[in-house]
C-alpha cells in the first residue's frame, strides 16, 4: 500500500469493458510520478488516499472483475507527520513533509 494526492478526476467516455463504469482518479506520488487508479470510496481533488496494489486491488474495488491493478483504498482524514509510508518520507524529502497533512490538536 502506498499513500498518494489525488490529482485530479479522470473522464473516460470510451474504455475496455472490463472498467466497466468506475470512477477513476489521477493521483500523484511523493516524487511527482502520475498514478491512475480506480476510486471506489469518492476521493476528491487534494484527498491524500492510500492504494491496494495488485491482485488486491481488484478486491478492494469490490468487483473482481474490474480490470485494475490500482484502487484506492481510503481516504486518509489523519496520520502522523514524519511517519515512514512507501511513498516517498523515508527518503527524507523536505517537500514530502510540508505536503503532508497538518496534525490535529486536541
Amino acid at each position: 500500500m502506498d499513500i498518494l494526492q489525488v490529482e485530479a478526476p479522470l473522464v473516460c467516455t470510451r474504455r475496455v469493458r472490463g472498467l466497466k463504469q468506475t470512477s477513476l482518479r489521477v493521483l500523484r506520488d511523493a516524487r511527482g510520478t502520475r498514478h491512475v487508479a480506480v476510486d471506489p470510496v469518492g476521493a476528491r481533488e487534494g484527498n491524500w488516499v492510500f492504494t491496494v496494489s495488485g491482485s488486491a486491488a481488484r478486491y478492494a474495488c469490490g468487483d473482481f472483475g474490474v480490470f485494475t491493478d490500482l484502487t484506492i483504498g481510503g481516504i486518509i482524514d489523519y496520520w502522523e507527520a514524519g511517519a515512514t509510508t512507501s511513498g516517498g518520507p523515508d527518503s527524507g524529502s523536505k517537500a514530502w513533509g510540508e505536503a503532508t497533512p497538518k496534525q490535529e490538536t486536541t
